[in-house]
């Protein structure tokens, strides 16, 4: 059994953790609302990277939510790395300690930026290169998934809970993909065409996909890094992890192997499989690379 550092209840921590996200919540909200409606949505974007944006709202969401935790969580053994801070030379360094926060203040910038609800924010706490708990936060949705390291859930902003309903047992060809809208390649849509899913559906942020896998909206994702492409970040995987895997669900790579947290890169490449069932899950991987390894879609 895992222990949290001492001086650290978890009851305690959800609830910070709650009222954290919900904070973060209207950040995201008060600059979505400006993107949509507004002309000067300009000001809001930081840098001129397209293929890696950041906004006003990625930076302070960032902020608070370190404050948060560095203010109510003084002297514990722990370290924060953030989608935002690792980006500074100072910090492009391997992290020495056995807990560590891992959080994405935006997850989904490209769709925030394009006006869409598919974006959330991630926040997972991590021990020994493993997520333990998990906060996927989906604002325009109203919804916090919580993971307890135990237990997962869905709080509402008015205090209700959903519980996860995965559909399971389910065979590769009858499953509902969800697929990335602004990172697909074509290497990925001729697996779904092979494949031939019941349905895809296309949505940003892997939160978000997470989360539809979570609620028996979807039943699959796929992540296919190009080599010599980006590739997901320590951040992207985290606390999804950690919701998908206490509903019942995996996330691992082609091989059925466990992502490992705490890179020097902090990077996730090739394949990674996220099912709504652990205990299909490796049969499902196999097809897949079977289904690769015949049509030669991807150098395995």
């Amino acid at each position: 059994m895992i222990t949290l550092p001492s001086g650290v209840d978890i009851k305690e921590l959800i609830n910070d953790l709650r009222i954290f996200s919900w904070e973060a919540a209207e950040i995201l909200l008060y600059y979505a609302q400006i993107i949509k409606f507004s002309n000067n949505k300009t000001k809001i974007i930081k840098n001129n990277n397209s293929q890696d944006p950041v906004t006003l709202a990625d930076l302070e969401v960032n902020e608070l939510i370190i404050k948060r935790i560095n203010e109510k969580y003084q002297g514990i053994d722990w370290e924060i790395l953030s989608e935002e801070n690792i980006k500074l030379p100072s910090l492009t360094r391997k992290i020495h300690t056995d807990w560590i926060w891992i959080l994405d203040p935006l997850d989904g910038t490209k769709d925030f930026i394009q006006g869409t609800s598919n974006y959330a924010m991630h926040l997972a706490l991590s021990y020994k290169n493993k997520p333990y708990l998990g906060i996927v936060l989906i604002p325009e949705k109203e919804e916090l998934w919580i993971s307890n390291g135990e237990e997962v859930w869905c709080e509402k902003k008015d205090g209700s809970k959903l519980s996860p309903n995965l559909s399971k047992n389910k065979n590769l060809k009858d499953m509902v993909i969800v697929t990335s809208k602004n990172h697909r390649n074509k290497s990925l849509r001729d697996l779904i065409l092979k494949i031939k899913f019941k349905e895809v559906i296309v949505m940003g942020s892997i939160g978000c996909k997470i989360a539809s896998i979570a609620r028996g909206e979807s039943d699959i994702y796929i992540c296919l890094s190009l080599p010599g492409g980006g590739a997901p970040k320590d951040w992207d995987f985290a606390a999804p992890e950690a919701i998908l895997r206490d509903a019942g669900g995996k996330i691992t790579n082609l091989d059925n192997k466990n992502l490992i947290y705490g890179n020097s890169n902090f990077e996730h490449g090739g394949i990674i499989v996220a099912t709504n069932n652990a205990k299909m899950h490796e049969l499902i991987c196999l097809e897949i690379k079977e289904i690769i390894k015949y049509f030669d879609l991807y150098p395995i």
